[in-house]
């Protein structure tokens, strides 16, 4: 006989099986995220973790020693830095209070791109990482990684969130600095990345307590010229998966089994979002992504990534591919605590959750009504003066429209709310509380960024 605790609700009966009919249509799986859909699962490492940790905040890896992974990635800014665009090398402070800098060790440049929050790069299914997927899994071997060094990238990576530290470090308007400032960015100017990270293993390797932690780290390290920069990427990798990991939403509760986790608005919410609103075309999943490539007339501000026949433009997976269809396609992003992962957009364009949402459902009117803003923090002159040269030119903006993949959507604004409501339900609190794991000193001595 059945009791009355186990007769089910027949609201929840019918919820479930709407979601059941609307994800297999998206192609969506809804598994609750386990352990072993992230690397390092089980116990990790908690040596290369704290290792990782201090490389993370170390202004040691950057050309000038005045940046570090953290100043674009913080979590008192929840892993990005609250800027529509980031400003990486010559900057001075964190999210809106960074400054462009002074004098001859200035800024010269705005980053191209929105810096990208860290949830759950750690887990398997990122099968390729920055906005333009430079850093990827090949589609044809998934033991082989794509990068921008060819088959020259270096032995003995994790996994690609490893390969994808590599990268930043080269980078001259990020960490490694401009041609004459320093013996990294002299050596990623003349395009040598393994000059660049033979400098940077260096520096480690001068450094004793960095050596000790090392030694303790990996078995395979003994002495000091035993560390390469693949420890060094590996170690941050180990720290950015377990730091954070964000698999703890009401959401997730309601995956679990929970079927109090969500509000009646957030559950109508999550059936338009993998049904009829079509969001989980492209936002497929657990972590709400196809890792896929699409062009969605997002506004470009800012100056560019070098592409176009003065450099103003970013033409996305373009530059990756050379294939001109992939023009102004950029990778879908996951949406865990994307409330929370502002501005939003691959340039920053948009200030609020709602504003990016709505340019989604008509993606095209979005673009040519879109409100440039009065100018981009840090206020530089020289610096806005670029900033919106491609939005503020018809043609250009026309391109972009032209490459627009997604059909316009008509939603009330019950539906608006509700879609939103449980985009609000994405987000891990836990995974946001770690401000306390900023290190109070690093063993460079530089100082850290709290």
């Amino acid at each position: 006989m059945l009791t009355d605790c186990a007769v089910p609700d027949p609201r929840h009966v019918l919820l479930a099986l709407a979601l059941a009919m609307s994800t297999q249509a998206a192609g969506a799986d809804l598994r609750p995220l386990q352990d072993n859909d992230y690397y390092y699962a089980g116990q990790p490492d908690t040596r290369q973790v704290e290792l990782g940790r201090f490389l993370f905040y170390d202004k040691l890896l950057s050309g000038n020693r005045n940046i570090s992974c953290a100043t674009c990635h913080h979590p008192a800014h929840n892993t990005g830095d609250g800027l529509q665009l980031s400003l990486g090398e010559g900057g001075a402070g964190l999210g809106d209070q960074r400054s462009a800098g002074l004098g001859t060790s200035a800024a010269v440049m705005r980053v191209g791109r929105n810096a990208q929050p860290l949830f759950n790069l750690g887990a398997r299914q990122f099968s390729v990482l920055f906005h333009d997927g430079r850093v990827e899994l090949d589609p044809a071997n998934q033991e082989r990684m794509l990068t921008p060094v060819g088959t020259g990238l270096p032995n003995g990576l994790d996994n690609l969130l490893a390969a994808q530290a590599l990268f930043p470090v080269l980078a001259i308007d990020e960490m490694a600095g401009h041609r004459g400032r320093n013996d990294i960015a002299d050596a990623v100017n003349v395009e040598d990345p393994f000059a660049a990270w033979r400098i940077i293993e260096a520096r480690i390797r001068s450094i004793p307590e960095y050596v000790e932690l090392m030694v303790d780290a990996y078995p395979h390290i003994n002495t000091a010229e035993d560390i390469d920069i693949v420890a060094v990427a590996n170690a941050i990798a180990a720290f950015t998966t377990v730091e954070w990991r964000a698999d703890n939403s009401r959401f997730d509760a309601y995956l679990r089994g929970d079927s109090g986790a969500l509000n009646a608005e957030e559950r109508r919410g999550m059936t338009l979002f993998y049904g009829a609103a079509g969001c989980a075309d492209c936002h497929a999943g657990v972590l709400q992504s196809d890792m896929q490539f699409h062009a969605i007339a997002m506004p470009q501000i800012g100056p560019g990534k070098g592409h176009g026949f003065d450099g103003r433009e970013d033409f996305g997976r373009e530059n990756v591919t050379g294939n001109p269809a992939d023009r102004y396609r950029f990778r879908t992003p996951s949406l865990r605590n994307v409330e929370h992962s502002g501005p939003w957009g691959h340039s920053g364009a948009y200030n609020s959750l709602r504003e990016v949402v709505q340019h989604h459902l008509d993606p095209v009117s979005s673009l040519h009504n879109y409100a440039v803003p009065e100018n981009i923090a840090p206020a530089r002159p020289d610096l806005i003066a670029k900033d919106f040269l491609v939005q503020n030119n018809p043609l250009r903006r026309e391109a972009i429209a032209s490459r627009n993949e997604l059909d316009s959507q008509s939603l009330d604004e019950a539906d608006l709310d509700a879609l939103l409501a449980f985009l609000r339900a994405l987000t891990d609190e836990d995974s946001l509380a770690t401000a306390g794991g900023v290190p109070a000193r690093v063993p460079s001595g530089l100082p850290v960024e709290d």
